[in-house]
C-alpha cells in the first residue's frame, strides 16, 4: 500500500515576516511565490488581507500569477463575537482577496477563550463553525488553524476536540494543529496528533509548529509519523521569536529519510538554491550551519574524515549532497592530512601527486602558517596561490616593491583621511601610484587598482564583499597578531583571501594582494580555456 502524499504549506510570506529582521517587498513576495510554484510547494500563505498595505498589494498582484501547481492562501481569523459571519468585514477581505484557499485560526485553549477573547466557550464554538461555513459557501478551500491546540488539549481535551468538531461541522477541509508557543516535545505532539487523526479519519490533519524548544523540525516529523498529511512551516525557519518549523529541513527528511511522497520531491535538487534565494531577498546571511542547505553541511576538515569520504562518500555523509543541490567541500587546516589536501587541491583545479615530496612539504608549510595565524578554511584564493608558490608553478602578474600609508586627522571636527602610496612592477615597467580613502585599507586597495588598471582592465569587475578582522593572542593587547579575511567577487565567482601579521595594515595588504592575484589567475585560466 503506497503512502499518502504529504502536502507542504509554506507561510514564509506571512509568519516568516514576523521574524526579527525579516522583510519582503511586494515584488520579493511575488518572486518567492513563483519560485515555490516551480518547486512544487502545495500552499503558499501570502499574508493577512486588510492588515497592512503590503499584503493587500500582494494579493492584487497575485491575481495575475499563472501558477501551475501552488495554491495561494489568504490568512485571517474567525468572525468577531458580536457580528455574524456575513457582517464581519475581516472575513469579507478574505473573500475579496480572491484566493482559492483561505486559512483561518480560532481559539482552542480555554485560557484564550475566556481571558483573551472573553467570550463564552459555546460562543467561541459558534464563531468557528459560522466562519468556516461562510467561507465554504463562497467556494473556498478552508484550512482551519487550531491556535494553541496542544496547550488547549492539555488543559481540556474535551473542549479542544469540540473546537475541531465545530470546524468540521462548518465544512473545514483541513485541521491544522498549532503548537503556537513552540514548547511541546516529540512525545506530546505524537500522542495528541494521533488522537485527532483517530477521531477525524475523514478529514485531513496537519501540524503547524514553532521552534522555541529547538525541536520544531522533530515535532513536525513526529506529526507525520502518526498520520498528519499536511505540514506548515517556513523556509530557513524564519518566524516570530526563534522561528517556525524549518521546511528546508522538513522536506528532505520526509523525502530522503521517511520515504514520503511530496509534490516537491522530484525537484529536491533545487532546495539549496531556493533557500539561498529567500535569504538573499530577506537581506540576511544564509546560515552556513543549516542542515542540508548550509555551506558547511557536507564540509570535511579532519584528515581521517576527508580520507574516508574520498574512498566512500557516505562513510561521513548521511545523504548525497547533490540530492538537495549542495556539494561536498574539504577544508585544509593544521588538522589536514594528505587526503584533505588532495581533495581540496582537486576542488581548486590543482593537480598534486599524493606520494610526492611536494605534498608532504605543502602540508608542513600549511601547518606552520596556521601556527603563525593564517587560516585557509575560508580563503580558497590564498590557498590556491600558496599551492602554486610551494610547487614552483606561480607566475606573478606583478611584482610588489613597497607601500606607505598615512592616516591624518587635522581637527576634532574633520573626518579621518588615509593616503596610500604603492610601487609595483608590471612586465618590468614600474608603476608608482597614490590614492585616498576614508580608511587605510580602502586607500591601499584603490592605489593597487590604479597601478594595475591599465595592464589589467578586468580588475574593474573586482569588488570587496566582506572584510573580517580577528585579533589573535589577545593577551598582548594592542600588540596582538591580527588575521584579516577578505571575501571578493567579480560577479561570476566568490573567493576568500587571508593575511596575518602583528600589523593590521600589513595583514590587510596581504589579503588584498592575494585577492587581486587570484582574480588575475582566474582570468588567465579562462583565456587559456577559450
Amino acid at each position: 500500500m503506497s503512502k499518502p502524499t504529504i502536502f507542504m504549506y509554506d507561510t514564509t510570506l506571512r509568519d516568516g515576516t514576523q521574524g526579527e529582521g525579516v522583510s519582503f517587498s511586494v515584488t520579493d513576495k511575488i518572486r518567492i511565490a513563483e519560485s515555490f510554484d516551480q518547486f512544487g510547494i502545495d500552499y503558499i500563505e501570502g499574508g493577512w488581507p486588510g492588515s497592512n498595505p503590503r499584503d493587500m498589494a500582494f494579493f492584487e498582484e497575485a491575481k495575475k500569477l499563472d501558477l501551475k501547481h501552488s495554491k495561494i492562501a489568504a490568512f485571517g481569523s474567525t468572525r468577531r463575537a458580536n457580528l455574524s459571519a456575513e457582517e464581519d468585514p475581516q472575513l469579507q477581505t478574505l473573500i475579496d482577496a480572491e484566493t482559492p484557499v483561505v486559512t483561518i485560526f480560532g481559539k482552542t485553549w480555554l485560557l484564550h477563550v475566556t481571558e483573551v477573547l472573553r467570550v463564552d466557550p459555546k460562543q467561541n464554538l459558534a464563531m468557528i463553525e459560522d466562519s468556516v461555513r461562510f467561507l465554504k459557501g463562497k467556494g473556498r478551500e478552508v484550512i482551519y488553524d487550531a491556535e494553541h491546540f496542544f496547550d488547549g488539549y492539555l488543559n481540556s481535551p474535551e473542549y479542544a476536540m469540540s473546537t475541531l468538531e465545530a470546524a468540521v461541522r462548518g465544512g473545514a477541509d483541513c485541521l491544522a494543529l498549532c503548537d503556537t508557543n513552540g514548547g511541546k516535545l516529540v512525545s506530546e505532539i505524537s500522542e495528541m496528533t494521533k488522537a485527532v487523526v483517530s477521531k477525524f479519519p475523514d478529514v485531513q490533519v496537519g501540524v503547524h509548529c514553532h521552534n522555541d524548544a529547538g525541536v520544531g523540525v522533530a515535532v513536525s516529523l513526529a506529526g507525520v509519523e502518526v498520520g498528519a498529511t499536511h505540514v506548515q512551516g517556513t523556509f530557513n525557519g524564519y518566524g516570530e521569536r526563534v522561528g517556525n518549523a524549518n521546511l528546508t529541513s522538513i522536506i528532505p527528511n520526509l523525502v530522503l529519510k521517511m520515504g514520503c511522497q511530496l509534490n516537491c520531491g522530484p525537484h529536491l535538487e533545487r532546495l539549496r538554491d531556493i533557500s539561498m534565494f529567500i535569504a538573499d531577498l530577506a537581506n540576511l546571511n544564509h546560515d552556513n550551519k543549516a542542515p542540508y542547505t548550509g555551506l558547511s553541511a557536507f564540509t570535511h576538515k579532519g584528515g581521517a574524515h576527508a580520507d574516508a569520504t574520498k574512498k566512500v562518500s557516505h562513510s561521513y555523509e548521511h545523504v548525497d549532497p547533490t540530492k538537495v543541490g549542495n556539494k561536498q567541500r574539504v577544508l585544509v587546516s593544521d588538522m589536514a592530512g594528505r587526503s584533505s589536501l588532495l581533495m581540496k587541491a582537486q576542488e581548486l583545479g590543482f593537480n598534486i601527486d599524493r606520494n610526492s615530496p611536494e605534498t608532504k612539504a605543502v602540508i608542513e608549510k600549511l601547518k606552520e602558517l596556521e601556527f603563525h595565524g593564517y587560516e585557509y578554511e575560508s580563503a580558497d584564493g590564498s590557498l590556491r596561490l600558496l599551492l602554486d608558490k610551494l610547487t614552483d608553478q606561480h607566475k606573478p602578474h606583478f611584482e610588489f616593491e613597497g607601500y606607505r600609508v598615512i592616516i591624518e586627522k587635522r581637527s576634532p571636527t574633520e573626518p579621518t583621511t588615509s593616503e596610500a602610496t604603492i610601487k609595483v612592477n608590471v612586465n618590468g615597467e614600474p608603476h608608482y601610484t597614490v590614492a585616498e580613502a576614508s580608511g587605510p585599507v580602502g586607500a591601499l586597495d584603490h592605489a593597487l587598482r590604479i597601478a594595475l588598471g591599465k595592464s589589467y582592465p578586468n580588475l574593474n569587475d573586482l569588488g570587496l564583499k566582506d572584510y573580517k578582522v580577528r585579533i589573535l593572542e589577545s593577551k598582548k593587547g594592542a600588540d596582538a597578531k591580527t588575521r584579516v579575511l577578505i571575501e571578493s567577487s567579480d560577479g561570476h565567482g566568490i573567493w576568500g583571501t587571508v593575511g596575518a601579521s602583528d600589523n593590521i595594515i600589513e595583514a590587510s595588504w596581504q589579503a588584498i594582494r592575494d585577492s587581486v592575484e587570484y582574480k588575475l589567475l582566474l582570468d588567465e585560466r579562462k583565456e587559456n580555456k577559450g
